[in-house]
């Protein structure tokens, strides 16, 4: 059976030559064309495509709101949206609105096939390009005061991490690494006040959650 895609976009070139590539392809087949958004969850209701090629920016209802109304209505439906923006705004709002992906216009029509085939088999796609422009700007929300974990301890406070949450006491790591009680005491205490923990149980249960140990 192949894929019954639907394609909305309001440039008659565009549908016309999408749906040449997309008739070309042994897995899938145009089997609508919508020229507003309107359009498209009119014949989305009629029939009931398995993928529909979402352009964003279109008369009538745009491709956000069509997505959302679509995809509250028939949730089996995918989408896959369209579009020459690569501005996070139009793709966290296109993905909030139902959209299980997006491709930029300017793409090969190799990267939207593999895209329609990808969101088909039940997987989200977003382009090379998109991902790294939603990391980066991640990233870059995230506080430069942001509570020490993990990464923040040296090699050997790790080591003594894992032993303590594998139930070693301090003398048995002491005599493991060759240092004394007392050593032993003080980098534990600089453990949790690096991970602002205090006590060996909150220790465990921090090595638990990092993988560290099996404990439960």
């Amino acid at each position: 059976m192949k894929m019954k895609v639907l394609i909305a976009d309001d440039h008659a070139i565009v549908r016309q030559g999408l749906r040449a590539l997309i008739d070309k392809e042994e897995d899938m087949m145009v089997s609508a064309e919508a020229g507003t958004g309107a359009e498209a969850i009119r014949l989305t209701k009629e029939e009931r495509p398995d993928i529909i090629v979402m352009d964003i920016s279109m008369p009538d209802t745009n491709g956000i709101d069509a997505t959302r109304s679509i995809t509250t209505a028939f949730p089996e439906v995918k989408v896959l949206a369209l579009s020459m923006e690569s501005d996070r705004r139009f793709v966290v709002e296109v993905l909030k609105a139902g959209a299980n992906g997006y491709v930029l216009k300017d793409a090969a029509f190799s990267e939207l096939a593999t895209a329609i085939r990808a969101i088909a088999a039940g997987e989200t796609y977003l382009p090379a390009r998109v991902t790294t422009l939603l990391i980066k700007e991640y990233l870059q929300r995230i506080p430069e005061d942001v509570p020490a974990t993990y990464e923040n301890l040296s090699t050997r406070e790790r080591e003594i991490l894992q032993l303590i949450a594998n139930g070693s006491n301090a003398k048995e790591i002491a005599f493991a690494f060759g240092v004394s009680v007392k050593t032993v005491e003080n980098q534990r205490h600089s453990i949790m006040k690096k991970l602002d923990l205090f006590s060996i149980a909150e220790l465990t249960k921090y090595a638990v959650r990092q993988g560290l140990t099996s404990l439960k």
